[in-house]
């Protein structure tokens, strides 16, 4: 049955991509008082724990003997917490919040062409298309230092960082659509328990055990973990059930311009034309590659 998106879905789609797209701004401002490391762990394991307690509080059941379970979910945090976390925080040390949250668009482009290798689903000429023009968009994006490692080669490689963290997206999504059946809910929980254990040793071994710094910075890790992490699954998770995949997938299109806007307005960061350029061309290669699925959004009936 195809489900059909409600007042109260499409204010929670815009809410979440607010808060996603806020999130590589919350980041930036950690960065001041703490390493990218902790930045990453800090944000996993306070997820981790919320989510956590919540399936607690609900009597949830967790598979702990499911190997075959486990084989996925390993990956899966992996992919989709620690690695992304820390390439993210890495990188926004030497490139503003703006381009990271845009660098967030190519994620989707990314799963069509792995999906076609390493999954069921075949990449048609349409989609062909879609990607093309997005990764144009994403050359762009980087920059001419791509072509050039000079004196900004230390720049270039925070933007390759920042674009490795929406590959590692696509890769936890290709591998999370072969994942044996489990609760949403409960698989995020687990992957990101699955973050926490891989990070946090590798943060006491470089960065240390971590220091309360700045008021700020400390409070914006906090809310980096509850609401980004643990609070946006769990509305990740409702509008899903209630309105489908498919309308969750207009979250792609917010975050790289929430990021902008939040970098341009409370950062003060620069906006160079590139990054518009980068924007339509990513943008338009969203909507071609998913033109089917929009359509289905925007003409389904009204309930």
């Amino acid at each position: 049955m195809e489900l059909t998106a409600k007042p109260s879905d499409w204010v929670s789609v815009i809410a979440l991509g607010v808060i996603w797209g806020g999130t590589f701004m919350f980041v930036r401002i950690a960065l001041n008082d703490y390493g990218p490391l902790t930045v990453a762990t800090a944000r996993t394991t306070l997820g981790a724990l919320t989510l956590w307690g919540a399936l607690a509080i609900m009597g949830r059941t967790i598979p702990w003997g499911n190997f075959r379970l486990w084989r996925f979910v390993v990956p899966i945090g992996i992919a989709s917490t620690s690695l992304p976390f820390f390439l993210l925080s890495w990188g926004q040390q030497h490139v503003p919040s703006a381009f990271a949250g845009l660098t967030m668009a190519t994620a989707p482009l990314f799963v069509l062409p792995l999906a076609h290798w390493f999954s069921d689903e075949p990449m048609m000429y349409r989609k062909f298309v879609g990607v093309c023009l997005g990764f144009s968009g994403a050359v762009i994006l980087i920059g001419p230092t791509a072509i050039s490692l000079g004196t900004n080669s230390i720049d270039l490689f925070a933007r390759v960082a920042c674009v490795g963290a929406a590959l590692s997206y696509a890769v936890s999504s290709v591998i999370t659509r072969q994942c044996p059946p489990v609760e949403p809910l409960v698989l995020s929980a687990m992957a990101l328990l699955v973050g926490s254990i891989s990070i946090l040793p590798i943060m006491f071994w470089v960065e240390g055990m971590p220091k309360l710094e700045g008021t700020v910075s400390t409070s914006v890790i906090i809310f980096l973990g509850l609401v980004p992490t643990a609070f946006a699954t769990l509305l990740r998770v409702r509008i899903i059930r209630s309105a489908g995949s498919v309308f969750m997938s207009l979250v792609n299109y917010q975050v790289p311009i929430w990021s902008m806007i939040f970098g341009a307005w409370l950062l003060s960061e620069d906006l160079p034309f590139r990054f518009f350029a980068a924007l339509a061309l990513i943008l338009a290669g969203l909507v071609i590659s998913q033109l089917y699925s929009l359509q289905r959004i925007f003409t389904a009936p009204k309930p």
